[in-house]
């Protein structure tokens, strides 16, 4: 049975999804019984690609590396409206980059799939901080799913594990290891770098932005630790309501002094119940040896559960990665399609 998607942005993650795509073709269709067929590529700054009948991927990506467009790929010409009129696309995929403010240009784009009938799985955390009421409402009532496993620890499956193997538990505290960036930098501190020079490091080892702020300050763990608390804990909150605290000022005998107590510092997404309030934080923490989420090195990210049925539920993988991330888009057609059957696919000609 066919699946037929249009991927709406082609850098890194799109593209790691893409080569997931073309490994496991055969594993996808004999495992599962869907041929994943990508229809379209819809690109901001270099160009679109629409084939009803599905597009070469191979020669996609050749022309990426090659080329660094898309023109020497075969298509037909066509805007996004176009590619969301009939019947050929079931799912976009939606890995644009986001502007944290406003959710954009992913938000737009999500809800012109929702409203054209088409399930939506996203990468893209912005639309899911500032609209994910909306966007879940929306997507029931056009009878479609909208998935986003990808927005919180990459392709760790966070959310899943929380929301469909964890179910039936109460999850009454998260914390959580949840930027690979000042992961990776407070690792270098513990190792005799100065946080200047660990962060000039994670630049040229490509964890960082040319303009850290947004790992270093906290904003991206404050926007995960938001998604924590609306998605797993169930309480919708806007992002300042969370209270964030980032790692520049934290120092390397800062960091020694802690080891020295028996401490290790991790800056820490913090989501817990208090009564009937749900309270968010980011922070740097001293956590004890023994605690689970201690011993998490490098760009590694980590999350801990806090559950009724099963105590500390952790879970440890990467958070970031063109694969890894592209693993987080295909777990989440993989359940739409588990979900929804039928629904999601045509029978192939």
């Amino acid at each position: 049975m066919e699946l037929g998607i249009a991927l709406v942005g082609f850098g890194n993650v799109a593209q790691g999804f893409a080569r997931i795509l073309i490994r496991k073709r055969d594993l996808l269709t004999t495992r599962y019984g869907i041929i994943p067929v990508v229809k379209a590529v819809v690109t901001g700054s270099k160009g679109t690609l629409w084939d009803p009948s599905g597009l070469d991927l191979e020669a996609v990506l050749d022309s990426m590396v090659n080329l660094e467009d898309l023109s020497g790929v075969s298509a037909l010409p066509a805007t996004l409206d176009e590619i969301l009129k009939g019947d050929e696309v079931s799912v976009v995929v939606d890995t644009t980059p986001t502007d944290l403010v406003t959710g954009e240009p992913g938000l737009s784009i999500i809800k012109k799939a929702i409203e054209s009938g088409k399930h939506v799985v996203s990468s893209s955390k912005g639309p899911v901080s500032v609209a994910l009421p909306e966007l879940t409402d929306l997507a029931a009532g056009h009878g479609v799913a909208y998935r986003f496993e990808g927005a919180l620890l990459s392709g760790t499956p966070s959310i899943n594990l929380a929301m469909e193997a964890m179910a039936g538990c109460d999850v009454v505290k998260v914390q959580g290891i949840v930027n690979g960036t000042t992961n990776y930098i407070l690792t270098r501190m513990e190792e005799g770098m100065g946080y200047e020079d660990a962060l000039s490091e994670a630049q040229d080892r490509g964890y960082a932005e040319a303009d850290p702020s947004g790992d270093v300050d906290g904003w991206d763990a404050a926007v995960k630790a938001q998604i924590i608390a609306s998605v797993i804990m169930g309480e919708p909150i806007s992002l300042d309501q969370v209270e964030r605290r980032g790692i520049s000022e934290i120092s390397r005998d800062d960091v020694l002094a802690a080891l020295e107590r028996g401490n290790r510092i991790k800056l820490i997404a913090q989501v817990e119940r208090r009564g009937r309030n749900v309270i968010a934080s980011v922070s740097p923490m001293e956590l004890s040896l023994n605690h689970p989420l201690a011993g998490v090195m490098g760009a590694t990210n980590a999350i801990t559960y806090e559950t009724d049925n099963l105590k500390d539920v952790t879970i440890v993988g990467p958070g970031a990665g063109r694969e890894e991330t592209g693993q987080a888009l295909l777990a989440d057609l993989l359940a739409i399609f588990r979900e929804r059957g039928g629904s999601v696919v045509r029978r192939s000609a």
